[in-house]
């Protein structure tokens, strides 16, 4: 596959870069109101050069499907080319998160031909003293004609007596075939379920565990939410006021089956999709199913969504010679449950504290000098990110490289983690592991921390094979620093699209699953409806 796309520098549009200045006292509604009526006035004519001509000279656009049914981020006046805009004039602001950097910000909504959207600007100062647009964001919100079967449109009938053979009928798709399967019931598989039911589109969840959350109830015990709770709510049941800041891994494992149940979503548990092949009987798509019982179902759809999570079931294990003669024991890290199962052991795990590579630590750098410092004396190979710029570009580009310190950075220190970050493993020996600098380490269990295979992998295993090359990477970002297949097609903008039409990706954090999946379903109800346009 070709090489990860490399993001141009970008530079903030502070006030020594732009040679300006702001008055503190400045009326930011008057300033917003004044580029907001160009802006709509240029827009609504038409007028691609006026428009342009509103924004500075690195300015951003970044869209969500309201103006290019594709996710683009646009940078410089030199890219950019709808009605009933709307300013929201209680929101606006001067914003200045240092002393060199400041904007005004507000929000506004319109509509497009099929649907309703929402927008966002910052303006930022120029030399001859007017303010001009230095981001713009637009996001598709809602189908016209097609809302969200929520709130007062949700069902308002009586049901005596008739619920859970209704029910029944309709988990097993007895009366109705769904439209898009849905491969994977955890978190972004479930989000992408519900997302799809308010609109009115049937999706069936396959889940291969025995219950919806096992894949986070099957994980070592200690396992924990880094995110809090204030970005992690799904859609249509926030987590109740009484949630803990960081959740437990059981606690979110009962709470999504909790969720499915209560949302009534369609999910088949101890199922395994078998096969995604090209349809034959009218449909894109032909899926095969085994049930926990043997029986063998066939679905005929137009959409399948893969909700199988960051990477694939194939775990990264390295082929490292003498491993039949250890007399220890040797275990991928996926198979790890409690400290405690190997308690009074010397245990190695590869390749975090036998460390051959820079790590980023995520801690503050001024808060948490000493920890960082403390890292770097005892000869851990700390890095902050590219550029500097912490975490947030590993985690778009390769979902790994950094840690978040929960108390081993300290341990390390302490010597109570030891540490061995001088060269690589040769071999296996009876009683531990050689290394190629002729040292030795001896060792009653050998964990390798090395991780899965990306998730495409897991992809390919369901599709033929003569599909395979039409099937673009999922994680990491393009040349627009968008992603590059989640939330989209999985033949992204690559030559072969068409030949994977209606084949869907959905991963990412909580937080992320509950944006995209919305994202997800519009795209695939406008597709039902036929009122999906033209990606630009």
């Amino acid at each position: 596959m070709a090489a990860a796309a490399q993001a141009p520098v970008t530079l903030l549009p502070t006030l020594q870069k732009l040679r300006s200045t702001v008055d503190p006292d400045i009326d930011a509604q008057a300033v917003a109101k004044a580029w907001f009526a160009a802006f709509v006035g240029t827009v609504s004519a038409k007028d691609a050069i006026a428009v342009v001509d509103l924004l500075v000279d690195d300015a951003f656009w970044r869209d969500t499907l309201a103006l290019t049914w594709d996710y683009h981020t646009y940078e410089g006046r030199d890219r950019f080319s709808p009605s009933a805009f709307r300013l929201h004039e209680d929101l606006v602001g001067l914003q200045t998160p240092f002393e060199d950097l400041a904007w005004i910000q507000d929000y506004f909504s319109f509509d497009t031909t099929v649907g309703h959207a929402s927008g966002i600007f910052r303006l930022v100062p120029t030399a001859n003293g007017s303010w001009k647009g230095h981001t713009v964001y637009t996001n598709l919100e809602d189908l016209k004609g097609f809302p969200e079967k929520i709130g007062s449109l949700r069902n308002q009938e009586a049901n005596h007596g008739k619920w859970v053979e209704e029910r029944r009928k309709e988990q097993e798709c007895l009366d109705e075939e769904p439209s898009v399967i849905i491969v994977g019931g955890g978190r972004s598989g479930l989000e992408a379920a519900v997302r799809l039911k308010v609109l009115g589109v049937k999706a069936l969840v396959i889940e291969r565990n025995e219950r919806v959350g096992d894949n986070w109830r099957k994980r070592y015990a200690a396992l924990c939410l880094h995110d809090p709770v204030w970005c992690d709510h799904m859609p249509c049941l926030p987590f109740p006021p009484t949630w803990p800041v960081y959740t437990p891994a059981l606690k979110l494992a009962d709470w999504l089956e909790f969720y499915a149940q209560s949302l009534e979503l369609d999910v088949w548990t101890s199922t395994r999709v078998m096969s995604v092949e090209p349809g034959t009987k009218g449909k894109k798509w032909t899926v095969k199913v085994v049930r926990r019982d043997g029986r063998e179902r066939l679905f005929e759809v137009n959409y399948v969504m893969f909700a199988l999570g960051f990477s694939s079931d194939t775990i990264r294990m390295p082929n490292i010679p003498g491993q039949d003669e250890f007399k220890g024991q040797v275990l991928h890290s996926s198979k790890h449950k409690l400290a405690s199962d190997h308690l009074h052991k010397k245990v190695v795990m590869p390749t975090i504290f036998v460390q051959t590579v820079s790590t980023t630590v995520l801690v503050l750098a001024e808060a948490d000098k000493d920890i960082l410092d403390g890292l770097r004396k005892v000869g851990f190979k700390v890095n902050m990110g590219e550029d500097g710029s912490g975490l947030l570009q590993l985690v778009w580009k390769k979902a790994g490289g950094y840690y978040f310190d929960v108390g081993a950075s300290q341990k390390i220190i302490d010597g109570k983690i030891k540490l061995k970050a001088d060269g690589h493993i040769a071999r296996f020996t009876p009683t531990g592991l050689l290394f190629e600098d002729g040292s030795t380490l001896d060792a009653d269990v050998v964990i390798f921390a090395t991780g899965y295979e990306n998730a495409r992998e897991a992809y390919l295993q369901l599709l033929p094979a003569d599909l395979h090359s039409a099937v673009q990477p999922v994680w990491g970002i393009n040349e627009e620093g968008e992603f590059n297949s989640v939330s989209r097609e999985i033949g992204g903008r690559g030559p072969d699209a068409s030949k994977v039409a209606g084949l869907w990706s959905l991963m990412g954090n909580l937080a992320m699953c509950r944006f995209f999946s919305k994202h997800v379903a519009l795209q695939i109800k406008a597709y039902e409806e036929g009122i999906f346009g033209e990606r630009y």
